[in-house]
């Protein structure tokens, strides 16, 4: 009797298939928690019975930590995309393109025209184990998310590139009270815009769609997504119920033609030899050698603490706390001599002021008429939400709470490092004051939710989880990279049989490293300081404090309250900045105290934000989502100068009809990339051609989503991506032709050693011709021209128009020239004369300005999400880099400077430093790597002379969170340095 099986051993799973006489009689499927091989065994073992104990057995392994199990046994491997196409042929011959997710994997198959097989690479974004983290975050299970979100109004837009991202977008959502209901449909929606921008990549999904893996079978929603994305009939998606065992049917089928055969007994045999088979995998040096070394350890540390005092024996004023954070809430009151009365730290299950309320009420209980709550700070991401919700007396920033804390614990400390959830927050101190910010703006690498996500994947709480690496004897070296690239490096170790241990002390090294050298970017101890104060939650894990002194080999200070630093800062503010009158709700108010949420679109201005609107009762209610004032009420402030704002408009006002008979037809200009600066250039141009231009519309996500199809990498910038977005708009505008031209130079004004474009703003025009399938018949203008030297503009213009249109004279090619010179010149003459203007009423007001450097196309409200009324909300007058960069000598650096671009950014950071009231923004888009370059040499020019720096990384992530969190710091920095100043002036 023939007996063929298919071991699929995935990420997080292991499939086995057995098939008799071409029928599938046995599947099964189970997590393994990383025991690979011994889950391997189980499954076969459990089989055995059906299988039958004269069955000659041909048997295939496959998967993605199968060739680990494979090798170390003798049975034969089968590479996955192999096997899937194996598993299409026989069971659903139809398909044109197949989509497969599994845990960590994802794979299209394109099995129709140009045969094409894409794997995600070492990123777990868009697959099962990213919808598993999501679910942690919002404390469901993953058959509760989607369940959850069958109930969705909403959808928002959410990275899913890995689950560090996307949890930077759900959490400040969570925090300002979205519903779980919309938060879980977009999670599966953002699954779906993984699989089309990040494997389709251009190639258009069509036809018969086979979906395989387990996530795409179990969760209803996801399938409901993508025929909703993919515009697919029940007739085209095909869901069968062997998707989650597919790849291990494939595998089975692969077997039939294999060599080997085996006994039941013969093939447990090779499978269990593959279990006991030795590691093969880099070690590191163990955290502790022995229990006594462990010891010594804690004692040292065990004398940073705080005096505490039980609140129902207290008696007096306390002062109360509150740190909502990221993924946690924390509550400290403290009494007279800073001593802790009360504390508490729980997860915010997504719903922080039901856990705030809970806490309240019950501390309102112990405190009864003894103690009297007199003042209250909340500090965090949910700092306004809270503050709103429950009458909080003062809202800070949390680096500034953090500060306070540390400052009891050690005064002399001239470092601070937070590590918490998925927030890493540095700073140097200088004079006793906040100098420099370092903070993770848009990945989470090397923060304490991804060891957390682990464990639980794991099934371990995060306790038990990091105890088991104390004392691991060969911890895996799993480098200092993203934790997404780490997730491959724990699966490679799980392959390689590495056990629970070792895995846990890698993890805490590595996290370790990513804070190092990822964010703060230390190149040695003495870049942090010599009274380094570590504190957040992550930093309770004795794990993560050892690898952190190992590594910079220093002693460090850990507060006990490590993990409450926040709240305690908060604390010691409140009780710095007692109130005449607390405003805080009592346990009358408490009692009725509701929370209800609503969705609505506001349309106050022309940014159209989503906002969440939380009503607590008694008329308390908070507005989130809003990019500027108006959703909020109240009286209008005062409109402050905003060169960002004036650009936008100004620009948008050249893509006007011209109102003239143009006799040689329309040609369409995407408005993105360097269109933002030349737009004046090629609009007089054109039109003194003859030409009537149309420029495409400003940019929304809804454009993003109307190219996401044709982008072929999802590595590059979003503004690059925008452009997909703005030729279908140019198309379904109805021109007669595109124009966008490639330029390798940028205008040379003088600065630098030469002038060059940026790669991807260069030749863009070429990708897009090759990969917008529209323009393959469509007359796309992408000559290649450069405006460094007019005449020899000219020759170019003159041999391209005129050869294209034979009526065009080389007389009106010229002086279409001299007019578009002439416009781009005035237009540069304009932004200096407003910059000038909005400096001058920053000094008559007394106001600071915010220079904000960047690129041109930053200006786009789509790309900047906002920044810069968010900035201008703080009372800072906005002024961009090229209003200014001409009124400062040009700054010595240390690269090679051959960028227009940066030129100006260096010349704008140089004039910041002397200007007493101007602070310096840096905007750069995430993924770009010539701006990579800017980073050192910016801060280099702003330290040196006295300014702090400033960098805000911006992508499609929309929510400004960890923007607002830097602009408040840098913001208290400076008014406390003022007064700092201000004090030694005095005495």
């Amino acid at each position: 009797m023939n007996v063929n099986v298919g071991i699929d051993i995935g990420s997080t799973t292991v499939k086995i298939v057995v098939v008799r006489d071409g029928e599938i009689i046995h599947k099964h499927y189970e997590r393994h928690f990383s025991k690979v091989r011994e889950k391997a065994v189980e499954l076969v073992t459990n089989a055995r019975s059906l299988i039958g104990e004269d069955a000659v057995i041909r048997c295939a392994i496959t998967g993605s930590a199968g060739l680990g199990v494979a090798k170390a046994s003798g049975v034969d491997f089968v590479q996955e995309v192999f096997a899937t196409r194996k598993a299409v042929g026989v069971h659903v011959p139809q398909a044109d393109v197949v989509i497969e997710l599994g845990g960590e994997d994802a794979k299209i198959v394109f099995l129709t025209g140009q045969l094409e097989e894409r794997m995600n690479g070492s990123c777990a974004g868009g697959t099962g184990a990213f919808i598993d983290q999501m679910a942690i975050l919002l404390d469901v299970t993953p058959a509760e998310l989607d369940e959850l979100a069958q109930g969705a109004e909403r959808i928002y837009t959410i990275a899913s590139r890995c689950g560090v991202f996307a949890k930077s977008d759900i959490q400040p959502l969570l925090n300002e009270g979205a519903r779980k209901e919309d938060v879980a449909a977009s999670i599966f929606q953002a699954v779906v815009n993984q699989t089309v921008a990040g494997l389709a990549q251009g190639r258009e999904i069509k036809g018969d769609v086979l979906f395989l893996g387990g996530p795409l079978f179990f969760f209803k929603c996801l399938q409901r997504q993508f025929q909703k994305t993919l515009q697919l009939d029940d007739d085209h998606a095909h869901f069968p119920a062997l998707a989650p065992y597919a790849i291990a049917a494939g595998a089975a089928e692969y077997a039939k033609d294999t060599r080997s055969t085996y006994s039941v007994d013969s093939l447990l045999e090779a499978l269990e030899k593959a279990a006991a088979a030795p590691l093969v995998a880099q070690y590191l040096p163990p955290l502790f050698e022995n229990d006594e070394q462990y010891q010594e350890f804690k004692r040292r540390h065990g004398v940073h603490d705080v005096m505490t005092e039980n609140v129902t024996v207290y008696q007096g004023d306390a002062y109360l706390g509150i740190d909502c954070g990221s993924t946690t809430t924390k509550l400290v009151l403290i009494g007279e001599d800073h001593q802790i009365l009360f504390h508490h730290y729980q997860s915010n299950k997504g719903n922080p002021a039901d856990v705030i309320r809970e806490q309240l009420t019950k501390l309102c209980e112990l405190c009864g008429d003894r103690v009297h709550i007199v003042s209250s700070a909340v500090t965090g991401y949910g700092e306004a939400l809270i503050q709103n919700a429950f009458g909080v007396d003062f809202g800070l920033v949390e680096t500034v709470a953090h500060f306070r804390a540390a400052r009891h614990f050690c005064p002399d400390v001239d470092f601070i490092i937070d590590i918490g959830g998925q927030d890493i927050k540095c700073f140097k101190i200088r004079n006793k004051c906040i100098d420099n910010i370092s903070l993770n703006e848009a990945c989470s690498s090397g923060c304490g939710s991804f060891i957390e996500t682990f464990a639980r994947s794991m099934g371990y709480s995060i306790e038990e989880f990091c105890k088991l690496g104390l004392f691991a004897q060969h911890p895996i070296d799993l480098g200092s990279r993203c934790t997404v690239f780490m997730n491959s490096s724990v699966k490679q170790a799980q392959k390689d049989g590495a056990g629970i241990d070792a895995i846990s002390a890698g993890l805490s090294v590595s996290v370790v490293k990513n804070a190092l050298y990822k964010v703060i970017r230390a190149h040695s101890p003495d870049d942090l300081g010599q009274h380094i104060v570590v504190q957040g939650g992550t930093f309770l894990n004795d794990a993560i404090l050892r690898s952190f002194e190992q590594e910079i080999g220093r002693d460090v200070t850990r507060p006990a309250i490590s993990g409450l630093m926040g709240a305690y800062g908060a604390a010691l503010h409140a009780k710095d900045n007692r109130p005449a009158k607390t405003t805080l709700i009592g346990v009358d108010v408490l009692s009725h105290f509701r929370h209800t949420v609503k969705s609505a679109r506001c349309g106050l201005c022309e940014n159209h934000c989503s906002l969440t609107v939380n009503d607590f009762g008694g008329g308390r209610r908070f507005i989130s989502g809003n990019r500027c004032e108006r959703p909020l009420g109240g009286t209008k402030k005062a409109e402050l100068p905003n060169l960002y704002k004036w650009k936008l408009e100004k620009l948008k006002s050249m893509g006007e009809p011209s109102g003239k008979p143009m006799p040689n037809g329309t040609i369409g200009i995407p408005f993105g990339l360097n269109m933002y600066e030349l737009l004046p250039f090629w609009t007089t141009f054109l039109r003194a051609l003859g030409f009537e231009t149309v420029l495409s519309d400003v940019s929304t996500r809804d454009m993003y989503m109307r190219g996401q199809h044709s982008i072929p990498s999802d590595t590059v910038c979003y503004p690059a991506k925008l452009m997909h977005g703005h030729i279908e708009n140019l198309l379904d505008k109805g021109v007669d032709a595109i124009f966008y031209p490639c330029m390798t130079y940028n205008i040379d004004e003088g600065r630098a050693t030469n002038c060059y474009n940026c790669p991807v703003v260069a030749y863009y025009p070429e990708l897009l011709k090759a990969n917008v399938s529209a323009l393959q018949d469509f007359d796309f203008m992408m000559p290649y021209f450069e405006l460094t030297e007019p005449k020899r503009f000219v020759q170019q213009a003159v041999k391209y128009f005129c050869g294209k249109y034979p009526r065009l004279k080389k007389k009106q090619v010229a002086a279409a020239s001299q007019a578009a010179y002439q416009a781009l010149a005035d237009y540069y003459a304009q932004i200096r004369v407003e910059g000038q203007k909005a400096i001058a009423y920053a000094d008559t007001h007394g106001l600071d300005i915010a220079v904000i450097a960047g690129r041109p196309y930053h200006v786009d409200p789509e790309i900047n999400h906002g920044i810069d009324q968010l900035i201008a909300s703080f009372n800072m007058v906005i002024v961009s880099e090229d209003a200014v960069w001409q009124l400062a000598k040009v700054p010595e650096v240390h690269v090679l400077n051959q960028w227009t671009y940066h030129s100006r950014m260096y010349g704008a950071a140089k004039y910041v430093t002397r200007k007493e009231n101007a602070q310096l923004i840096q905007l750069v888009s995430f993924g770009c790597g010539i701006d990579a370059i800017t980073t050192d040499e910016m801060r280099a020019i702003c330290e040196d002379g006295g300014k702090i720096y400033t960098q805000l990384k911006i992508d499609e992530i929309s929510n400004l969170g960890a923007a607002k969190i830097r602009i408040r710091s840098m913001l208290a920095a400076v008014e406390e340095g003022r007064k700092l100043a201000e004090q030694q002036h005095i005495s």
